[in-house]
């Protein structure tokens, strides 16, 4: 029984192991001058910096890949998480020349932070500065819905 359970345990780590030859891309495509939210709407320095501890990671080009996101398959998990999440909203592409996307975006963001959907549960636990309080949460949304409402005559305009 023993020898069996040695050999289980060399094939697992020889499949480990292997694994870690798939790991996928882990990029950063440059931030263009101009095109970041912060660049192009900036939001006051402790909004900024709550939306840089619980957002930018996997909603923007400035993604921290932790030590984690380079060991598979956890590392499969994180970038789906980052490429989903720079699908939904991508704050380094802010559209400054669309107010209307503007401010559907910023609505979305008061949505899913009142809903609690964003940050998701399992990401303030690898990232303590993720975890919004409700202080905090509130701060974001009464920011989101500000913001939409000053762009909304030029989305309009438009």
């Amino acid at each position: 029984m023993k020898k069996k359970l040695k050999w289980i345990f060399a094939g697992l780590v020889v499949v480990f192991a292997l694994l870690q030859f798939t790991n996928p891309p882990r990029t950063n495509l440059p931030v263009e001058p101009g095109h970041d939210l912060m660049a192009t709407n900036p939001p006051p320095p402790q909004i900024a910096a709550l939306l840089h501890n619980a957002c930018y990671d996997c909603h923007s080009d400035e993604t921290r890949w932790p030590w984690y996101s380079h060991i598979a398959p956890v590392s499969w998990l994180v970038a789906d998480d980052v490429m989903r999440g720079r699908e939904r909203l991508n704050f380094s592409d802010w559209p400054r020349a669309w107010p209307e996307r503007a401010v559907k975006r910023l609505e979305r963001i008061s949505e899913e932070v009142d809903d609690e959907d964003m940050p998701p549960a399992k990401y303030p636990l690898m990232h303590p500065e993720a975890r919004l309080t409700t202080g905090q949460r509130q701060q974001l949304i009464h920011w989101a819905d500000q913001e939409a409402v000053q762009l909304k005559p030029a989305a309009t305009n438009k």
